[in-house]
């Protein structure tokens, strides 16, 4: 069976030169960024460009840096409306080999390592998904449009007054003891 050659933005670590770094500028196409979209479950990216380098680090570890730079549609969290939002970002990965990383038992306790860049190192090395998955971490959680405000829902029956965020606040209910008595005297 023939070997496959890797997609655009993969690299076969074999290929890798072992003393010095090797380049990458990926620039997705309109027809690959709207791949992309659909994948992170975004209405679109209009740009996007992650540039880099893979780097040897050490004896058969590989480091990973890049800038990411995107410019993403989300819809408004209140009006639903598109909100575009411009993401410069630095990117480092760090690939090693598996028996390096932590094994753990299941049922055991771990603690969780300060360094969470550490991924398995397999036969290739994606600077795609190191892309679109730093993108999505990115990504704002609740886009806002500058013009959306939340208002106040109120909900009771008639002749009840309805209970407002200030009510249930700590001091409410002694603010309102102390007007009560304010006007005894």
């Amino acid at each position: 069976m023939p070997q496959q050659l890797p997609k655009p933005g993969e690299f076969r670590v074999s290929d890798l030169a072992s003393r010095r770094p090797t380049t990458f500028d990926l620039q997705p196409d309109a027809e690959a960024r709207a791949a992309i979209a659909v994948q992170l479950g975004v209405p679109a990216v209009k740009k996007l460009r992650f540039s880099g380098e893979i780097a040897p680090s050490g004896a058969r570890s590989w480091t990973l840096t890049g800038a990411l730079g995107a410019t993403v549609v989300q819809p408004c969290v209140v009006t639903l409306e598109p909100v575009t939002t411009r993401i410069d970002e630095t990117v480092e990965r760090r690939f090693v080999p598996e028996e390096t990383l932590a094994e753990v038992e299941p049922g055991s306790e771990m603690e969780i390592p300060e360094d969470t860049s550490a991924e398995p190192l397999g036969s290739v090395i994606s600077a795609h998904d190191a892309m679109v998955e730093s993108l999505l971490l990115a990504l704002p959680l609740y886009p806002r449009a500058d013009d959306a405000k939340l208002g106040d829902a109120v909900f009771a029956e008639d002749g009840v007054k309805p209970l407002k965020d200030e009510d249930t606040k700590p001091f409410a209910g002694l603010a309102a003891l102390r007007d009560k008595l304010g006007d005894k005297s």
